[in-house]
């Protein structure tokens, strides 16, 4: 039996605005868009990623009721969910090219723990780390 993880999921405040950010802003590409309802199954993949799906996923019915799902949005909007991690080969480089498609950063290029690191969120809140791949580390 094969077993893995496929999807990992994230909320937003808005899909359309998600999906605009994800892949027009970080050059992601659109896995799954299916709806039931008012129900959105929304996912998009990193395109040297294609066995992984990070889901936009909108707090609501049938997963939350109305107060959770109130609660968990104004979390997310304060930036309070844990931070999502995106590996790149040049952290200043990819600093630059998403900067020039309007990412907003909280946090230039800086040098630690042996790397270099930046910070940025989403439309949402939800905070990432942009983090140098260590070549030659092993």
């Amino acid at each position: 039996m094969s077993e893995g993880i496929n999807v990992v999921g994230v909320y937003v405040r808005d899909q359309d605005e998600a999906l605009e950010f994800y892949v027009g802003k970080l050059g992601m590409r659109v896995h799954t868009d299916a709806r039931n309802g008012e129900y959105r199954w929304l996912t998009v993949q990193h395109p040297e990623q294609p066995s992984f799906q990070l889901g936009l996923f909108k707090p609501q019915a049938p997963v939350l009721d109305a107060a959770t799902a109130q609660s968990v949005s104004e979390l997310v909007a304060k930036g309070a969910m844990p931070p999502l991690v995106l590996v790149v080969d040049d952290c200043r480089a990819a600093y630059e090219r998403l900067r020039t498609k309007g990412v907003e950063f909280t946090q230039e290029p800086m040098e630690r723990y042996g790397g270099v690191d930046a910070g940025f969120r989403d439309p949402s809140g939800n905070g990432w780390k942009m983090i140098e791949a260590r070549h030659g580390a092993g």
